[in-house]
Formats: structure tokens, C-alpha cells, sequence
């Protein structure tokens, strides 16, 4: 029984401090609740900046077209008041065109510094995106739009250009004429636009905002999309073919012999991933040490004529010469040879950690049953095995899909994946919101597979040791 001191007058249990049990636990229960989110708070931060803050940016940028609208809001509201897109626009919206840059000229930031011009610039750059030449087209009819006549005596300098402008405006530049020029606006009147989404799967938005496919010879996208899944799935099969019977042989083999095998399996790691790369351009190249192999290796079998049934006399070659140097450097079969020896180890320590795991004597019991060794290999072993290859395949497909560096250096014209041209929009032409919408894909390709194996096999068979 406890102490008759440790109870107070309302027959409640008292710590040594006099302070009551129930109330102390709490205390207790309540710092060790804020310790726990003091210690979980640097990593969720991390999380936060380093992952959660650039997909929302990515995602944002993706369908934003903010810019432009501020820039443009009367040439917008005109466009929308404009019924037969099909002939040049009114006076009214050549005017707004005007009214728009001579107000955006003159914007000023806080500190008093001019930021017009470059909104204006960007506006361009924007416009370009959706129909080539408006940049230059832009930027010609600023010069004109803002030129004030310095003779006037008048306080205000007044601008050169006045109403009507539409024939001043043509005179100028004759693509103001162009129809096309100005039912590319239609595609950027809104604050918020799917048109980087799109463009990225080859569609575009009309005068009218209807989706419409584009033009034959600018459509690239839907054949990169199909190389990059192609290049991905032909990759994540060549590396379970050649990391299947690797795992196997780590899995079984004595501690000493295994731990040799693993060592030549992680060295790529210990190895620049472009060392590795230029190491597979000298090997591939047509004079390269795989063609010269060949040369050396293979036979000449026959060459000459040979009577066949049919065909009568006819002129066999079966050497491997000079002529026959297969071309595996800047082009298809060397980006997936090159991608598939970086990848293979992403491949082998899944499969290999599951493995290890498998017990020796489930193969025995098998064979003692009755089962043949192959028999007892598929319908015990592999099944045990297919965590593992699930994790495999998931982490080799969503490396692969998104691979820059390997196709960019080997792959060519017909070796470049996805990930090359969401740098070269980044890098080159500096479209940022079709790199964002691509990218924005490419996440909800892999979330997609994850669903998609989650639904088949289950997350909660997801080994990766």
C-alpha cells in the first residue's frame, strides 16, 4: 500500500515534490512530446526547402502566364472583344498594343529604377514561345511607340506616333499584317494557361483557344516522349536479364568468393560516372576496342558464290571486315548499352539483399518433394525473389527515365531522352514553363508507376534489403 504522505486530502497519488502524479505525467508527457518535434524539425525543414518548395515552383511555373497579362491587359480585353479572328484586328486593338508598352515603359520599382524594358523584353521572349518573330517584332515597335517629339515646346513631351496607328503600325513592320501573329495572343490572354502542357505533347491552342495538334514539322515531342519510355523499359529489362543471375550467384556462393563478386559490383561507384562514360566512347567508336574485337574474333566463314535451291547462284559474304564495323557511338544502341551498365548495380543490391534472405533449405525441401531443380528454382525461389526485382525495376525505371548526362554525351541525335530537352529549354532557348511542364509529366509518370506497382504487387512487398 503506499504511504499514507504520498496522498493528499482529495485521495490523490503525490509525487516526492508534493506536486499530484496525474498532473506530473502530463508535464512529463508533454516535454517529451516537444523534444520529439524539436529532434523530427530539422528534417522536415529539409524536406520542405529542399523538396516540397521546388516541385510547388515547378508545378506554379508550369501554367503561369502572369506576366504577360500584366504587361498586356488592354491588347488582352481587346482580344476578347474581337469576333472574326479569321481578318486583321480593328483600330482598337492596334491601339491598346500601343497604350500597353508606353505604360509598361515608364513602370518604376520601388527604388526609382526603370522596369519596363525588361518587362517588355520578357513579354517578347514569352510571345515568341507561341509564334516565332514576335520578339523582334515586339521590340522594333517599342522604339517607335515611345519616340517623343523633342522639337515641342510643350512641358509633356508628346509622342511622335498618334492615333490611328493600325496603318503606322503596318508601315513599320508588314508582319503586323499577319493574321498569324495575332491569333497566337489567344493562346496567352489568361493569367493561368495549359498551353506549356500542351506544347509538350505536340498540341497547341487555336485563335479561339480550341486544342488543335501542331504542325507536322514541329512536332517532336511525342517521338521523344516514346524514346524515353522505350530507352527506360528496354534498360530496366537488360539490367534484370544481367543482375538476375549476378544476385544469384552472391546470394549462394561462399562468403570469400561472394564478397569478391560484390566488391566488383559497387566499384562503379567508386568510379566518376564520367570517367565511366568517356571509357564506353572509346570502347564503342567504330575504330574502338568492341569493333576491333569483332575483327579479330570472328571468322571469315565463306565469301563467295553458292548454288541455292531457288535462288540459283548467288554471292555469300560471311566475314566480318572493315565495312562491317557495327556504329554503336551516337546513336540508339549506345545509349542503352552505356545506360545499362551505369544502372545494372541499382539493379543487382535489391535483388541481391532479397536473396540473402531466402533460406537454403526451402530449394532442398523442394527437391526432396519431388521437384526438379528447375522446377524447384521457379515455383519456390523466384517468387520469393520478386520483392526484390519489384524494387529494382522501380528504382532502375525512375533513374533511367529522367537519365541526362549518358544520352546527351553518346546518344546523338537518335540517342537524346526527355531529360535533354527539358535542359536545353532551361539552359538554351530559356522557356522555363515548358522545362516545368515536362518535368511536372515526368513526376506524374513516376508517381503513375508507383500507383501502378502499388495496385499489382504492394508497396509493403517493397524490399530494397
Amino acid at each position: 500500500m503506499s504511504d499514507s504522505s504520498t496522498i493528499d486530502s482529495q485521495g490523490q497519488l503525490l509525487t516526492n515534490d508534493g506536486v499530484p502524479l496525474k498532473e506530473s505525467l502530463r508535464k512529463s508527457l508533454r516535454r517529451t512530446k516537444i523534444r520529439s518535434s524539436l529532434l523530427l524539425l530539422p528534417p522536415l525543414l529539409f524536406l520542405l526547402i529542399m523538396f516540397v518548395t521546388p516541385i510547388g515552383s515547378l508545378l506554379s511555373r508550369s501554367v503561369d502566364d502572369i506576366s504577360i497579362n500584366t504587361v498586356f491587359p488592354q491588347t488582352f480585353a481587346q482580344y476578347e472583344l474581337w469576333e472574326d479572328k479569321s481578318i486583321i484586328p480593328s483600330e482598337e486593338m492596334f491601339a491598346a498594343v500601343i497604350n500597353d508598352i508606353r505604360v509598361t515603359h515608364k513602370l518604376e520599382n520601388s527604388e526609382g529604377k526603370n522596369i519596363g524594358k525588361n518587362l517588355l523584353g520578357k513579354a517578347g521572349t514569352r510571345m515568341t514561345y507561341e509564334y516565332s518573330g514576335w520578339r523582334s517584332l515586339l521590340l522594333k515597335t517599342v522604339k517607335s511607340a515611345i519616340k517623343v517629339n523633342k522639337r515641342s515646346k510643350e512641358e509633356i513631351k508628346p509622342y511622335t506616333w498618334e492615333a490611328p496607328y493600325k496603318e503606322k503600325m503596318i508601315k513599320r513592320d508588314k508582319r503586323w499584317g499577319k493574321i498569324e501573329f495575332w491569333q497566337s495572343l489567344g493562346a496567352m490572354k489568361d493569367p493561368y494557361t495549359m498551353g506549356y502542357y500542351l506544347n509538350a505533347v505536340d498540341l497547341r491552342y487555336d485563335a479561339n483557344k480550341n486544342v488543335i495538334e501542331k504542325e507536322e514539322y514541329l512536332k517532336i515531342y511525342k517521338t521523344i516522349w516514346m524514346r524515353t519510355l522505350q530507352v527506360s523499359l528496354m534498360v530496366t529489362i537488360f539490367c534484370l536479364l544481367l543482375a538476375y543471375p549476378v544476385s544469384y550467384l552472391l546470394a549462394t556462393l561462399p562468403m570469400r568468393t561472394s564478397n569478391l563478386l560484390m566488391i566488383c559490383v559497387l566499384m562503379p561507384f567508386w568510379t566518376s560516372l564520367l570517367v565511366r562514360i568517356v571509357a564506353w566512347m572509346i570502347m564503342l567508336q567504330q575504330n574502338g576496342v568492341v569493333n576491333d574485337t569483332l575483327l579479330t574474333v570472328l571468322p571469315c566463314i565463306y565469301e563467295g558464290p553458292i548454288n541455292l535451291p531457288f535462288f540459283g547462284e548467288t554471292n555469300i559474304d560471311l566475314c566480318f571486315s572493315d565495312e562491317d564495323r557495327i556504329p554503336m557511338m551516337y546513336n540508339f544502341t549506345g545509349t542503352i548499352i552505356v545506360m545499362t551498365q551505369v544502372l545494372l548495380p541499382f539493379m543487382i543490391l535489391p535483388i541481391y539483399s532479397v536473396m540473402k534472405g531466402i533460406p537454403p533449405s526451402y530449394m532442398k525441401a523442394a527437391q526432396n518433394l519431388g521437384a526438379t531443380p528447375t522446377r524447384a528454382f521457379i515455383r519456390v525461389y523466384m517468387p520469393q525473389s520478386v520483392p526484390g526485382i519489384g524494387a529494382g525495376c522501380i528504382l532502375v525505371f525512375i533513374v533511367a527515365i529522367g537519365y541526362y548526362i549518358t544520352p546527351e554525351l553518346v546518344g546523338g541525335k537518335d540517342g537524346l531522352m526527355i531529360g535533354n530537352f527539358v535542359a536545353r529549354e532551361m539552359q538554351q532557348t530559356l522557356n522555363w514553363g515548358l522545362a516545368a511542364a515536362m518535368g511536372a509529366i515526368l513526376l506524374a509518370a513516376v508517381l503513375t508507376l508507383y500507383w501502378a506497382y502499388d495496385r499489382l504487387i504492394g508497396i509493403d512487398n517493397l524490399k530494397m534489403g
